[in-house]
């Protein structure tokens, strides 16, 4: 077996060796201790995603038993509750309807428009940072942008807003593989009190309306565009989740790989211009969520081997944006890199619905601290989040004089 093992440090520290390990011993591989079929290779990680043969669910058109899978435990109700009713976890026509709502929120001209407001804040957040001497890019910076940005759209009072990082990083736990008991414990915990928070807003929104996103929601299902309360109520949590978890984590990942490239952070600082490449480039070189799974709803065969429904399929992502035969020289960052199709954002139907926004405050954050911290230095090795699927950094310390 090769070195890939989600569970190992070293492996966590730096899985890109493994998944060259990978893709050398073929196209598809069976993974017992999570029962999974690894798929390491780029053309084959961007066709299955968009094959609708495979699905993020399997309920839509089988019971548990009817796919020969055991239901989720009884106390575990609460996360699943709240994680199936998302779009992200729902198949057409549930997905097509809910994401058809949402999308209105996430249109070129609507995210367009938040650009100064994103551009004003990462400025106000670096300033503070600079003011300080440095400090923890992470909790800084990285978290404190995205965080507010998803909850001024989600119409989420300021006073609200501490305790959405934390609910938001315990039910994002159940993403890793085998999570263990207490990891699943903390996600039902914040299942239930995000889920009781949300209830209470829409409640004031149906009273008091505004322009923000539930609102939104909360008129579309009046005007006849059905969404029950537990849909709203899911979808307000992806779009919190999703919305900051793979920016925070790209932001200092990308930051740590250009303290570890220093020619690589020389020319950005030199030509600013680079940004919107280097952005693209970053979240390839590093990719921030790893794996990506899929249940196979009818048989499908990959290089010759047989996948048979109600297995479950990892799309390895970051094994995908370092295959040699998609991007030259993958394990050299490289911000010029004109052509690249990374796979960060996902893609079919179910593709990242707000990545033109994460774009934004990705290159906004970034411009911020090359003017406003132009020595901008590590202060401390990082620690590595001891996470597989969503990677990150446990924080990231820094000097800016």
């Amino acid at each position: 077996m090769t070195a890939f093992d989600p569970w190992d440090p070293a492996f966590l520290a730096d899985p890109y060796p493994a998944y060259a390990e990978l893709r050398a011993h073929g196209r598809v591989q069976y993974f017992e201790p999570t029962n999974q079929w690894l798929v390491p290779h780029h053309a084959d990680v961007s066709a299955l995603l968009r094959d609708r043969r495979l699905g993020r669910t399997y309920q839509h058109r089988f019971t548990h038993e009817d796919f020969g899978r055991t239901a989720p435990p009884a106390e575990h109700e609460p996360f699943h509750t709240l994680n199936d009713h998302g779009m992200l976890d729902l198949e057409p026509p549930d997905h097509a309807r809910i994401r058809r709502l949402v999308s209105k929120a996430f249109t070129p001209r609507t995210v367009e428009q938040l650009r100064p407001y994103v551009t004003k804040l990462a400025g106000e957040l670096v300033d503070r940072l600079v003011a300080e001497g440095g400090g923890d890019l992470l909790t800084d910076v990285a978290e404190p942008l995205p965080v507010a940005v998803i909850a001024e759209m989600l119409g989420i009072p300021e006073a609200d807003r501490a305790p959405l990082r934390p609910w938001s990083a315990d039910i994002c736990g159940m993403y890793e593989l085998n999570p263990p008991e207490d990891v699943a414990e903390r996600a039902v915990r914040a299942s239930v009190e995000f889920s009781e928070y949300l209830r209470e807003l829409i409640a004031e929104r149906r009273k008091n309306p505004g322009d923000d996103l539930i609102s939104g929601l909360i008129a579309a299902h009046d005007e006849g565009d059905r969404l029950t309360e537990q849909e709203m109520i899911s979808t307000c949590v992806l779009l919190l989740n999703a919305g900051h978890e793979a920016t925070v984590n790209a932001t200092v990942n990308g930051w740590y790989a250009l303290f570890r490239n220093p020619e690589q952070l020389a020319a950005l600082r030199t030509d600013h211009s680079l940004v919107p490449r280097a952005v693209e480039e970053l979240m390839r070189y590093d990719t921030p969520l790893q794996l990506f799974e899929r249940w196979v709803l009818d048989e499908i065969e990959v290089d010759g081997t047989t996948i048979p429904r109600g297995a479950e399929i990892a799309l390895l992502f970051g094994s995908a944006n370092h295959d040699p035969a998609t991007f030259p020289n993958p394990e050299r960052l490289d911000l010029t890199r004109a052509d690249n199709p990374h796979i960060s954002f996902s893609a079919g139907i179910h593709y990242c619905i707000g990545a033109p926004l994460a774009r934004i405050e990705l290159a906004a954050s970034m411009t911020a601290l090359l003017e406003k911290a132009p020595t901008l230095t590590l202060a401390a090795e990082p620690q590595r989040k001891p996470n597989f699927v969503i990677r990150g950094l446990e924080g990231l310390r820094v000097h800016t004089a």
